[in-house]
């Protein structure tokens, strides 16, 4: 089993930043592939962003290209997704999660084990 613990939502005008993070207790932590998703009132919980253990690759939406950084502490058993340039159709409840096949999380968006979520509201 792992835990997963999400921090950091609040409200932001249009324009800010907030950091989330994601800590994670129970089994291995760095091997497995971590994501934030996101979802809106009346849609579907989306990827956001997530992180390979194995190879280090990223992934990032297209609509947070540029604006968004996920990062992982190992050490720490930590995963961070650094919001900047915030906008309005960035609010939603954010999910951190922990897949063990990255083609599930990112393809399919899949994971074994979900966050709580936390609230991200964005002001116009």
């Amino acid at each position: 089993q792992v835990q997963l613990v999400e921090s950091g939502g609040g409200l932001m005008q249009a324009g800010g930043s907030l950091r989330l993070s994601c800590a994670a207790s129970g089994r291995t932590f760095s091997r497995y592939h971590m994501g934030w998703f996101r979802q809106a009132p009346g849609k579907e919980r989306n990827l956001v962003a997530a992180t390979s253990w194995s190879t280090g690759n990223t992934y990032y939406a297209d609509s947070v290209k540029g604006r968004f950084t996920i990062s992982r502490d190992n050490a720490k058993n930590t995963v961070a997704l650094q919001m900047n340039s915030l906008k309005p159709e960035d609010t939603a409840v954010y999910y951190c999660a922990a897949g063990d096949a990255w083609a599930r999380l990112v393809g399919r968006n899949e994971a074994e084990y979900w966050g709580q979520g936390t609230q991200v509201t964005v002001s116009s």
